[in-house]
């Protein structure tokens, strides 16, 4: 009996599999991610009750022209956000060489924006974002490298963007941290909701996170 129930249930998520990849792109839906859909270790616990209605928090930060930049900028868009460091040497140049693909795919689209936000302030000041920016043929109207207070840095990514266990936060300093090698990408909408987290150094991932952005755009 228990093997006809999972043989049942199998077949069934196959199905769905199957009817989901069938659809024509403009009818597919993404999720919109809550903390309740969240690993809780990935979540601040004063948001863990929140479960439903989340999003993504106001934000000050300079980018690598020196110029403010603010949540405000990317109201009503489609963006995707990213955490590095310009000394990175392991997963933030695969990382970041994903995302110059993501920026080509994406160039035409005037509502879509990248956000890289750096987790060593410290050393990143905007002349060396513009300069890895540069070094990234990052157009500056669209890809947006930010610095700014650690401690902001810091909260947005623990309690905004759920890349960042609370645990990890207590030793901001450390750019040796799991969190500063998150490879993870977040895919935001227009009304500043989590629609899908990506890995920034899988071509595959990032194939799909470019099709979402897309349906996105069209919502």
């Amino acid at each position: 009996m228990k093997r006809l129930l999972f043989l049942a249930l199998f077949s069934a998520v196959c199905i769905s599999l199957i009817y989901w990849n069938s659809l024509p792109e403009h009818k597919k839906e993404l999720p919109v991610i809550n903390p309740v859909d969240v690993n809780e270790e990935m979540v601040d616990p004063e948001l863990v009750r929140l479960g439903y209605g989340h999003k993504i928090g106001h934000f000050a930060f300079l980018d690598q022209d020196s110029v403010q930049f603010t949540d405000a900028q990317v109201s009503g868009k489609v963006y995707v956000a990213e955490y590095f460091f310009t000394t990175c040497k392991t997963i933030c140049p695969k990382m970041n060489g994903q995302m110059c693909r993501v920026q080509e795919a994406l160039a035409k689209e005037k509502d879509f924006e990248i956000l890289s936000f750096t987790v060593d302030p410290d050393n990143d000041r905007p002349f060396q974002l513009k300069n890895y920016a540069m070094m990234h043929k990052a157009n500056s109207e669209q890809w947006h490298f930010l610095t700014g207070a650690k401690a902001k840095l810091y909260e947005l990514a623990r309690k905004s963007f759920f890349v960042l266990k609370p645990a990890e936060a207590v030793n901001q300093g450390d750019v040796g941290s799991d969190f500063i090698h998150t490879n993870n990408f977040v895919l935001v909408d227009r009304q500043r909701r989590i629609r899908g987290y990506y890995d920034g150094t899988a071509p595959s991932d990032v194939d799909r996170l470019i099709a979402d952005a897309r349906l996105l755009l069209e919502e």
